[in-house]
């Protein structure tokens, strides 16, 4: 299976597609947010996410807090005033667009806002963006599944905090819509997600129940070495969160990956790739180069006389291996020698005629 985001093919045949979360990790500011964009484009990466929300939409109670770890301190504040000051007004999203466009870098957002509106707005004329992401929390929410599948673009769905069946229902819901363009990331919601809770193991399950859809995964880890491990275990998009210094303000910045992480980890994920190779037991020109120097062949350990009954004695194996293998040492044991041999004679095919 193949899906088209932008000028993109994501599949099993194509490389790893990874993308850049910038969140809300600009801080409310488009300067920033082109800064990271900039920055994730020399990292290597494929694209770039941003979050879209009005959070009057999302946050109903003001009441809400929110604790998180931020400039190594703990951080206790209203979820809306923390939402509000990271907002991205429409004007500004659309100025985000067309500089991704301007750069060369692929883009689209996350409806954060579970907005029927803000799914309008991306989909629509305006912004017209190639691919949606549904975050964690709608997976469940399937009127607002079903009104992104109609809107017939790629949709990235993540999986934290799911159980199978719910996967399964987001999924059908989706396909019903007449939409199969799904790509369904491995997510564990914990912000950074410790080693033990990665659950990699669940890329294999997905991808073998949910064949005709592609299966990535949403990186919550710390470092490259899951990113990689999922590569291996072929995943086809990689998605991981991004800050241009790990000192800002802000709940995400201290557990993002900042420049150099972010480029060590595209690094290791193309080479990653390079390393899977194909799957079928076919010897490459490379190392069949090898093979005729490293293998063994066998060889004549003293003279034989023509006429003479080869013995077990008269034969050794030796490099290099452009001769007889060992394999068939029986079949020249007990041969008369239909010429002299000398000492470190390489034994070959004609030899068994």
């Amino acid at each position: 299976m193949e899906i088209k985001i932008g000028r993109k093919k994501i599949g099993e045949n194509n490389s790893v597609f990874i993308v850049a979360e910038l969140g809300i990790n600009h801080n409310g500011s488009v300067a920033r947010a082109k800064k990271m964009m900039v920055a994730a484009k020399k990292a290597g990466v494929d694209a770039v996410k941003i979050q879209s929300f009005v959070t009057e939409d999302f946050v109903g109670d003001k009441s809400l807090i929110y604790t998180y770890k931020s400039q190594d301190k703990e951080v206790t504040e209203s979820q809306y005033l923390m939402f509000k000051k990271n907002e991205l007004n429409r004007k500004k999203q659309r100025d985000l667009f067309t500089y991704a466009k301007k750069i060369g870098i692929i883009i689209f957002s996350t409806p954060q806002d579970n907005s029927f509106k803000t799914v309008d707005y991306l989909c629509g004329r305006e912004v017209n963006m190639p691919a949606i992401k549904v975050p964690s929390d709608d997976l469940t929410n399937l009127s607002m599944l079903a009104y992104v599948a109609r809107k017939q673009k790629p949709i990235v769905i993540s999986t934290g905090m799911a159980t199978l069946n719910e996967v399964k229902d987001a999924v059908k819901t989706i396909k019903n819509q007449g939409n199969n363009k799904i790509i369904i990331l491995k997510c564990t919601s914990l912000y950074p997600t410790p080693p033990k809770e990665a659950n990699l193991a669940q890329i294999k399950t997905l991808r073998d129940i949910f064949k005709g859809c592609l299966v990535g995964f949403s990186d919550h880890t710390i470092g490259s070495t899951a990113a990689v491990a999922a590569t291996m275990l072929g995943a086809i998009m990689i998605e991981k969160h991004f800050t241009l210094d790990h000192n800002l303000p802000g709940p995400d910045h201290w557990f993002a990956a900042d420049h150099a992480e972010l480029t060590q980890l595209v690094k290791q994920v193309r080479e990653a790739e390079k390393m899977i190779g194909r799957p079928d037991l076919v010897l490459s020109k490379a190392e069949g180069k090898i093979k005729a120097i490293a293998r063994r062949s066998l060889v004549a350990a003293r003279q034989i006389k023509r006429g003479q009954r080869i013995g077990v004695c008269d034969l050794e194996c030796k490099r290099p291996g452009t001769g007889l293998p060992p394999k068939y040492l029986p079949k020249v044991i007990g041969r008369i020698a239909r010429h002299d041999y000398r000492p470190g004679y390489i034994f070959t095919n004609n030899d068994l005629k």
